[in-house]
């Protein structure tokens, strides 16, 4: 089969299909490492992470911004598909909404580090930030509501409020190795819960 450049069409299908494969093994490497080493951790160990040499790297991001942008774009990307996964899979709406707020947290972790990666580009992240609340708000919205219709918690919370709010319990520690911001999340999530009976 040739595609309208005169190219063998399957051949370049598979390339282009390897090529996102590779592509997207990177990000899920780069995320891994962001949020265990920092956002400025050095490419090599993104590469042995994700099995690649340092060239691939570069040909898919030939700056350390191309990576950031494209780990953050490919972080919101994920959260929002993972939402109605867990709700459609989960034992109930509570604990669907639980395990999609621990990937959130993993993401705010990397985002507390790309937003200072990219403070010299202010209007692309802020670009990037409208994209993050379009995107995500309404998956948010989605399993809150479903939990509320389920019983399980209290229906008067806002998806930006609750977003919120975890971001402040996420950069709460300052860097301090005793805070936990998981588990200060886990907390308040649990609130929702408890207010019910109140």
């Amino acid at each position: 089969m040739i595609d309208g450049d005169g190219r063998a069409g399957r051949p370049t299908g598979r390339k282009r299909a390897d090529a996102r494969r590779n592509e997207q093994a990177l990000l899920d490497a780069a995320a891994a490492v962001f949020v265990a080493s920092g956002v400025e951790a050095p490419v090599r160990e993104i590469a042995a992470k994700a099995g690649v040499g340092m060239g691939t790297i570069y040909r898919h991001f030939p700056t350390r911004a191309d990576l950031v942008v494209a780990v953050y774009r490919h972080q919101v990307e994920a959260c929002a598909e993972a939402g109605p996964v867990l709700l459609a899979n989960s034992d109930s709406p509570h604990a669907a909404l639980g395990r999609w707020v621990d990937l959130f947290v993993d993401f705010l972790v990397t985002k507390h580090g790309l937003a200072a990666a990219l403070q010299s580009d202010s209007a692309g992240f802020d670009a990037l930030h409208a994209y993050f609340l379009d995107r995500l708000v309404p998956v948010c919205a989605l399993l809150l509501d479903a939990a509320a219709e389920a019983g399980e918690i209290n229906p008067d919370i806002g998806a930006f409020e609750l977003m919120r709010g975890i971001g402040n319990l996420c950069i709460g520690g300052g860097g301090d190795p005793r805070y936990d911001a998981r588990r200060m999340v886990a907390l308040l999530l649990a609130g929702l819960r408890q207010s019910r009976s109140t």
